[in-house]
């Protein structure tokens, strides 16, 4: 039976009932579809539109249909139209009358706007707590990394030393702003749109705060029913968000891949992470980190069908809007995944940090530092820069690094500037230049040390 079969003298060709249904995917939303059923009942059987007897017997019978369906007692049947009509269908055949005046004053409109925004508020939490879980597992071994001495990199070229503690910190960072974003686009999805009918409400005495109030939904109701039917900007920026986590999965994923090559030998990843050629024997391939970078196309893909599905659509509902769901749970599913494999992969790295060490006095890094010295002895940082620009020509036409110049040649270069003394060979060792560096937000020690509390901190305050 169709909900909207009255209207309907001949039957719906079946590649139609195929083409039209959305039971495959949004059956996912069942625990959704109930939960907002339940309190529309009881709401229902408060305002005195249906008797109270009537609210209980559907509420009590959609409580078994949840449990049944929990514990395989139950399977949703496929043929079903969508998993709306497959429950209240279920519900009606086991109360009768009663499961029939379930849908007074709602349509399946608003009925999915709600169960939509319930499942994905649900999907951001469960979100939120893998980053939570990946950033501390980034703190994890920022703390064990905290003297790890590295290259930083620009352009991809040796730039200036860090410690892998630092340099973890920025992807702590990256993904506490994802959270962030999670969680300003949950207070949107978190608001109940259900008493907006298809598009004009409802003529029934409903008490839609009352609903919003008894489903925990803290931005109370949609202010616009037009609006509220059609709005799907919580999914979009659902899929931004995202995407925007992929991405940043994606960059850390390429700097690891590229880490453990041979050329580099930073980091080894673990057995279970990795997997093998079947033609050659010796290789140990980086898949689960090259497999993340690949689904993060898929999830932008997902994103960009989503703004096209809804870039000309007049109000108020279409039925185009059937296709958000395919798209925003693929990314939901997609996103849970890499997270939960990615964490899992990151806490069994090995990281060679003798390979990270010897790399931090390749590429003349400290380069910067020497020049901030002279700079500091009163030559103009112009002056610096072109002074310690043709000491480093002078190393690489020697084969030696800055470190091995003599002190004599070092004020050679320096004449009628300034005098360089013993001391600046302490000044530009690796670790000079990393703990030299310890303003707020540097790479010394101790500021990365109170990075690590900070962001625990804000972890804890998150998760109460």
């Amino acid at each position: 039976m169709k909900l909207w079969g009255g209207r309907f003298t001949g039957l719906t060709d079946n590649d139609v009932d195929v083409f039209n249904s959305s039971i495959k995917f949004d059956q996912k939303m069942y625990k959704a579809d109930i939960l907002g059923s339940i309190v529309h009942a009881n709401m229902l059987g408060k305002q005195g539109i249906i008797t109270q007897e009537e609210a209980d017997s559907i509420t009590a019978e959609l409580d078994n249909i949840k449990d049944e369906i929990e514990s395989g007692e139950l399977e949703i049947d496929q043929s079903s139209e969508d998993i709306h009509t497959f429950i209240e269908g279920l519900l009606t055949k086991r109360i009768g009358d009663a499961g029939k005046r379930l849908h007074t004053a709602r349509s399946r409109n608003d009925q999915v706007a709600l169960d939509v925004r319930l499942y994905l508020c649900g999907a951001a939490t469960e979100t939120r707590d893998a980053l939570i879980s990946l950033i501390s597992t980034i703190l994890d071994v920022a703390e064990a990394n905290l003297d790890t001495i590295m290259p930083g990199f620009t352009h991809m070229q040796h730039a200036q030393p860090v410690t892998l503690a630092h340099h973890m910190n920025a992807y702590a960072q990256m993904f506490k702003r994802d959270i962030e974003r999670v969680y300003d686009c949950y207070k949107r999805m978190d608001v109940c749109p259900l008493g907006s009918g298809a598009l004009a409400g409802s003529t029934y005495p409903i008490d839609r705060q009352y609903v919003a109030d008894t489903l925990g939904m803290t931005g109370g109701v949609t202010m616009n029913s037009m609006d509220s039917v059609s709005d799907r900007d919580f999914v979009i920026e659902l899929a931004a968000c995202y995407s925007i986590i992929m991405m940043h999965l994606s960059r850390f994923c390429e700097e690891l891949i590229t880490w453990s090559t041979s050329e580099f030998n930073f980091v080894t990843m673990d057995d279970g992470f990795s997997t093998g050629s079947s033609i050659m024997p010796q290789k140990k391939n980086p898949d689960v980190a090259e497999l993340v970078r690949g689904k993060t196309g898929r999830v932008y893909g997902n994103l960009m069908a989503l703004l096209t599905v809804m870039k000309s659509l007049p109000l108020a509902y279409n039925k185009d809007m059937q296709e958000d769901k395919e798209a925003i749970f693929d990314s939901e599913e997609t996103v849970l995944m890499c997270l939960k494999v990615f964490t899992k992969m990151l806490a069994t790295c090995r990281f060679n940090k003798e390979s990270m060490y010897k790399a931090a006095f390749e590429g003349y890094l400290n380069s910067t530092d020497f020049a901030d010295y002279i700079t500091k002895r009163g030559v103009p940082f112009r002056a610096s820069h072109k002074i310690t620009g043709e000491l480093v020509v002078y190393c690489i036409d020697k084969g030696i690094n800055i470190e091995d110049v003599p002190l004599d040649k070092l004020n050679e270069f320096c004449d009628g500037y300034c005098t360089v003394d013993e001391d600046i060979y302490k000044v530009i060792t690796p670790e000079a230049c990393v703990s030299g560096r310890a303003h707020v937000g540097g790479p010394a020690k101790e500021r990365v040390k109170e990075a690590i509390d900070f962001m625990r901190n804000w972890i804890s305050e998150r998760m109460r």
